[in-house]
């Protein structure tokens, strides 16, 4: 699992008009080639009389799965230049659709490159970025009187505080980046004089918005 990367918000659409044409982005997050078919199957049959329906996706932790298709663009002037904007925002699992409906006026290449990369981008930044962190979940057990102590520094710290249990020892639970787990703990037994038993959880992905 990748300790930190970035991907787009679930869903979100965004149309521009280019020369009389409109061009609709479609922009999902997608874990899976099938996942992003599908999505790619949604949408074309959404926009079943549409001129075109160019899409691109790529996933993977190495974005080892990649296609892009100009479904009948000319060669090389839509699935590429959205493909190579996903590339250039460094997103991970992601796909992108492109519907257009031809205006009239015919753009060229050099015209048609410029335009699915512009509508990528503007349905990317409308739809949202997200920096995903892996983080691990630390558990925290501890007397009732160490409480308020150990909520308060963790709400202050730069660690994100989970919940917490009411048992016969109060267990805490935080999440911690993979990389400061060792440091976690150091402060946790520093703070509590050891009063404490430490455990790690499950990893899970946090995330924030990219702006």
């Amino acid at each position: 699992m990748l300790p930190q990367y970035f991907t787009v918000n679930e869903y979100g659409s965004h149309e521009i008009n280019i020369q009389k044409s409109r061009f609709i982005a479609y922009v999902a997050r997608a874990e899976t080639e099938q996942a992003a078919q599908d999505f790619i199957t949604k949408i074309k049959k959404q926009h079943w009389d549409a001129t075109h329906n160019c899409s691109a996706y790529l996933i993977g932790e190495n974005d080892q799965i990649q296609k892009a298709n100009d479904d009948g663009e000319p060669s090389g002037t839509a699935g590429t230049p959205i493909l190579e904007v996903l590339k250039k925002k460094h997103l991970k699992d992601t796909v992108v659709v492109i519907t257009r409906y031809f205006g009239g006026i015919k753009l060229g290449a050099g015209g048609l490159i410029r335009a699915y990369g512009k509508a990528t981008s503007e349905g990317i930044t409308h739809t949202g970025i997200v920096e995903r962190v892996l983080v691990t979940t630390m558990k925290i057990k501890a007397e009732y009187h160490l409480l308020g102590k150990i909520e308060r520094s963790i709400r202050e710290s730069e660690f994100k505080m989970k919940e917490i249990h009411y048992n016969e020892a109060v267990e805490i639970e935080a999440y911690v980046e993979m990389s400061k787990v060792g440091a976690f703990k150091e402060w946790m037994v520093d703070l509590t004089n050891g009063q404490t038993d430490l455990s790690e959880g499950e990893q899970v992905y946090l995330e924030n918005p990219v702006e």
